[in-house]
């Protein structure tokens, strides 16, 4: 046996040792901090939780966040300290954390514990993994081949194409649409790793803020309670952030490609061509004019061409089945004692077909040609399988207002200055989605502690909408600064590895994103928030 499967066994068993300790007497504890039948009885009535004033959120002891606290970091540490390891097993990390959590706490509160499972999942989960599959599926049926030479200008409208599209087809689907074309563009440049950082910035982050679709904290909003077109609120914030980034990255390309003196050696401005990819030779069409050790060099140029194009259909399809889930309202059934939407089911199930209909009728040479595989999304299915419900006592606790055990929470974070860092800086090391959920309820449990949360979420915008703004901008913008931040982060980082773009480490990177953006969070910070 290899040393590194004798490594993984033992990691193995050793996991399963401590749940077979921890799980025990985490029940106990459960049990012994619950309150008694009669107690929770005054405090819920009998409606099985859908309409009580959240009681677990006052019962629950502090220390059931403890699974939430140890998925997040084991997705910070493992990637970094055992790849292998964490490659081959993540799932099964998740699951220990999320079995760490599930069964004592079922043991503890039973069918109210139950309850709050499956209700997270039917409401939250299930619809925004299968959000992010039909994007994913979707996105990854076009294909970009041939582009434009990488001058700065050209970057520059790549940049500006893809911070407009990740509203519309998700951070992830722009991401996956793009990264690849801007290496290809950017094949023979000696300097591209600020292309990517900055790509990550815009795309991959920043360019998702004005649509639910764009990125995954806002269609959790959505799912919540948060009209579709209310994320046009925080335009002006995006727009000033944007606009910087945009402005700082043409200097900053333009400053690199004099330096390696590329302005002397390309006379024409329109100059395409296209990877060999099986050669690593680059083919052209026309007349090129490339100076190069005092020689002209004539080439052939080939055009742009997108591939896949009935993708845009499926795309569409899938803006109007999110559209369709937030205006029309055609009552609820009860799943499991858990009132669904029917309008939510349909919107579902209409994502599910528009991504079976595009790997029905894409050739799947086209996915191919974009290194397609299932595996950023299944890695995302399992890890916020687990998170989701270890997520559910934090969440309980700050619905619970005052009343809850976080209440040292909500009594600092205050300001909406405080909820745009707070937010944000857990939205850097905590993926943004589960972060933005849990601050936008310690806004609902610091003003409308008690109200059912979907009609608190109205009131907040109604009365403190600066606080849904400080919240959003903070989950979004700050998925930028690490590569964990968000989902597409590490899928551009790894295809860009792929190509041969030397990346930096995780605090490497993050040596780019402190410098380039605290500085521009603190202006929008005096400017927006204070």
């Amino acid at each position: 046996m290899s040393r590194f499967a004798s490594g993984t066994m033992k990691l193995i068993v050793i996991a399963v040792l401590l749940m077979l300790v921890l799980l025990p007497t985490a029940t106990s504890l459960y049990a012994a901090t619950s309150s008694s039948p009669t107690q929770q009885e005054a405090t819920m009535g009998h409606n099985g939780g859908e309409e009580s004033e959240n009681p677990l959120g006052s019962v629950l002891p502090l220390w059931s966040v403890i699974p939430f606290v140890g998925i997040l970091l084991s997705i910070a540490i493992f990637p970094l300290v055992a790849p292998e390891f964490w490659h081959h097993h993540y799932g099964k990390v998740s699951a220990f954390w999320a079995l760490l959590f599930a069964i004592p706490f079922l043991f503890a509160y039973q069918g109210e514990a139950f309850h709050e499972i499956v209700h997270i999942y039917l409401k939250d989960y299930i619809p925004f993994i299968i959000l992010l599959w039909a994007l994913f599926t979707v996105a990854g049926g076009i294909l970009i081949e041939g582009a434009p030479v990488g001058t700065p200008a050209a970057n520059l409208i790549l940049l500006l194409i893809g911070t407009f599209l990740a509203s519309w087809i998700g951070t992830t689907g722009a991401s996956m649409v793009l990264i690849r074309p801007i290496i290809r563009m950017n094949k023979y440049r000696k300097s591209k790793v600020h292309l990517i950082i900055f790509f990550i910035f815009l795309v991959s982050n920043i360019g998702g803020s004005l649509t639910p679709l764009g990125d995954p904290p806002l269609f959790l909003g959505f799912l919540h309670g948060v009209p579709f077109f209310w994320t046009f609120n925080i335009f002006t914030e995006m727009a000033l952030l944007s606009g910087l980034l945009l402005l700082l990255f043409f200097l900053f390309d333009t400053y690199m490609f004099r330096k390696e003196g590329w302005h002397k050696k390309m006379h024409l401005k329109d100059v395409h061509f296209e990877e060999d990819l099986e050669h690593g030779e680059i083919e052209v069409e026309e007349v090129v004019e490339v100076e190069n050790n005092n020689h002209n060099v004539r080439t052939k140029e080939v055009k742009m061409e997108v591939k896949g194009l009935i993708n845009l259909l499926f795309l569409l399809g899938v803006i109007g089945g999110v559209l369709f889930s937030g205006l029309v309202h055609l009552g609820e059934v009860s799943i499991l004692g858990v009132h669904v939407e029917i309008e939510s089911m349909i919107r579902d199930a209409f994502l599910i077909l528009m991504g079976l209909l595009s790997l029905k009728l894409t050739p799947w040479e086209y996915r191919k040609g974009n290194d397609f595989t299932w595996f950023p999304i299944v890695e995302v299915a399992k890890l916020f399988a687990g998170i989701f419900m270890t997520i559910i006592p934090a969440l309980a606790m700050l619905q619970a207002g005052k009343n809850g055990h976080l209440a040292f929470v909500i009594e600092a974070v205050k300001e909406p200055w405080h909820y745009f860092w707070v937010t944000g800086g857990l939205s850097s090391f905590l993926d943004n989605a589960p972060t933005y959920l849990t601050f936008l309820n310690t806004a609902l449990g610091q003003f409308f502690a008690g109200i059912d949360p979907y009609e608190a979420v109205h009131h907040l915008i109604a009365e403190q909408e600066i606080y849904l703004k400080a919240i959003s901008t903070g989950a979004v913008f700050f998925g930028a600064m690490t590569y964990i931040g968000n989902a597409p982060n590490f899928m551009v980082k790894s295809i860009a590895e792929e190509q041969g773009i030397k990346m930096p480490s995780f605090f490497g990177y993050m040596l780019y994103s402190v410098g380039i953006l605290i500085p521009l969070f603190v202006l929008i910070t005096f400017i927006f928030f204070v």
